[in-house]
């Protein structure tokens, strides 16, 4: 009976081993510095959870990758409703959040460990969805972040697209191109500042989430999410304000990713 019972416990450790190696085949699809190199070299390559290793990156990285017509994009932002939330403090945002097939914040040491190394230029698109069935995007050439102790600062080149330059602002004086990120526990924006008679003296207790905020600027992404019938006056959500206005209003979904140039 001992026996038995032995085998059988060997057997259903070998069961649980074989289901976990099939996990992992079916989340690692592929292999390659990013998801540019990895749709070059596999055309017909689709959208799914691949293992990356740029160079210089000791551990492979975990991304999603969006596969289209013009090249293989690293997903680092996804946003599709209020189940995930995203008012994190600095760690979170540091480190990453979420499921990379769902919603979900990459993380921005990975995405500064891929955009330092200087023998790669890098493109950034924002895609936008508001409530009324409408899309919008930005493109950034030139795309990368500072290292952790320039607070993971923003760096944004020529833009392009048909959603208006939010970044560097919907009116002069708050670009938030060269500001680092800031959460509530984190604050790098440029404020104070004065709206009207309101002192703002930190952009993450009014815009929610983290960003890289300046004075506080037009584009914030990672605030509250709002549903069709509550998305418009609100400090916090999802704003690009270069495409809607001129009362904040928070838009249905959002993606961020960037592809090697």
């Amino acid at each position: 009976m001992k026996s038995l019972v032995g085998c059988c416990g060997l057997i259903l450790a070998f069961l649980l081993s074989c289901t976990e190696q099939m996990e992992q085949q079916t989340t690692v699809l592929s292999q390659g510095t990013d998801c540019t190199q990895i749709k070059a070299l596999s055309p017909r390559a689709s959208n799914g959870v691949y293992l990356i290793k740029p160079p210089g990156v000791k551990t492979p990285l975990k991304v999603y990758c969006e596969m289209r017509p013009d090249g293989g994009w690293m997903v680092f932002q996804r946003r599709s409703g209020e189940a995930l939330s995203f008012n994190r403090k600095w760690a979170a945002y540091k480190n990453g959040f979420g499921d990379l097939t769902q919603d979900h914040w990459l993380g921005l040491k990975k995405v500064h460990s891929l955009t330092k190394n200087k023998t790669k230029k890098w493109t950034m698109r924002v895609d936008l969805w508001d409530h009324e069935g409408g899309t919008a995007f930005a493109e950034y050439r030139n795309f990368r972040l500072s290292n952790e102790k320039a607070a993971f600062k923003l760096h944004v080149g020529k833009y392009k697209g048909n959603s208006g330059d939010a970044i560097r602002g919907a009116y002069p004086g708050i670009d938030q191109n060269g500001f680092g990120f800031s959460t509530v526990d984190r604050d790098n924006d440029g404020c104070p500042c004065v709206f009207g008679d309101i002192l703002e003296t930190a952009c993450t207790s009014s815009e929610g989430g983290g960003w890289w905020y300046s004075r506080c600027g037009s584009a914030s992404l990672n605030g509250d999410w709002h549903p069709a019938d509550d998305n418009i006056g609100w400090a916090s959500g999802l704003h690009w304000h270069t495409w809607k206005g001129p009362a904040p209003y928070s838009v249905k979904a959002t993606r961020m990713m960037i592809k090697s140039v």
